[in-house]
């Protein structure tokens, strides 16, 4: 027997937050630590320099992607919940006109005038304020806003993906190491646009391409400003 759950388990929109969040994290994580790094080698002939900036970075980065993302969820969440403050407000002082909204919005959705009044006042009896959050204002359990959740979701992620650049100056050479820092990154990069791709049901082709493409701008404008103002150090 076919269950909601079951339904909502075949389809991959209910990850959408915390994949958003996820995925974003670990991109900047491995663009800009690896961006950063690739400026210093450039600059560098000595592993120090490029060690000590990456993990400065790594450590920045993480805490600043989490607070952004904290600051960033909570506000949508502050106008998330001032939005059913107030619908619970007109909810009290004006029924019939929030039902007969509630109507209309029905109505344009394909229901017939009269089946959508009846579809109305079922729902309202059942859970006004519920009803208008998820119908009226569009709010949900699944594009409902969590900050702590996207915030440990960014900086993990972030911190995760800094690390495998590290990794990369930790274990190559100086010379040249731009040049092991931009493969072994665009090859993270593919795995993760793959691995997000398929998490979130869609086309890894696209993905990969995608985060390669500016993968790439990003690494090269970085090593450009690193051969332009670079001293040995």
């Amino acid at each position: 027997m076919l269950t909601i759950e079951n339904y909502l388990d075949n389809h991959y929109i209910h990850r959408s937050n915390w994949l958003r969040a996820a995925v974003l994290g670990a991109n900047d994580g491995i663009i800009s630590i690896s961006s950063l790094a690739i400026g210093v080698a450039a600059a560098s002939t000595t592993k120090e320099p490029i060690m000590l900036a990456t993990v400065a970075g790594l450590v920045a980065g993480a805490l600043s992607m989490s607070a952004g993302e904290y600051v960033s969820v909570s506000s949508q969440t502050d106008i998330e919940k001032g939005d059913i403050e107030r619908e619970t407000k007109e909810l009290k002082e004006m029924p019939e006109q929030e039902l007969d909204l509630l109507s209309q919005i029905y109505e344009r959705r394909g229901l017939k005038k009269e089946t959508a009044r009846q579809v109305a006042l079922e729902l309202t009896e059942a859970d006004a304020l519920g009803t208008h959050v998820r119908d009226e204002l569009g709010i949900n359990e699944i594009s409902q806003a969590h900050p702590i959740q996207a915030a440990l979701a960014s900086g993990t992620a972030f911190t995760v993906g800094g690390l495998l650049p590290l990794l990369v100056i930790f274990f190559a050479p100086v010379k040249g190491m731009e040049y092991w820092l931009y493969g072994f990154t665009i090859v993270f990069l593919m795995i993760l646009g793959i691995t997000a791709a398929k998490t979130g049901g869609s086309s890894p082709v696209k993905a990969v391409l995608r985060i390669a493409i500016w993968g790439t701008i990003a690494m090269g404008l970085s090593a450009f400003v690193g051969y332009l103002f670079g001293v040995s150090v």
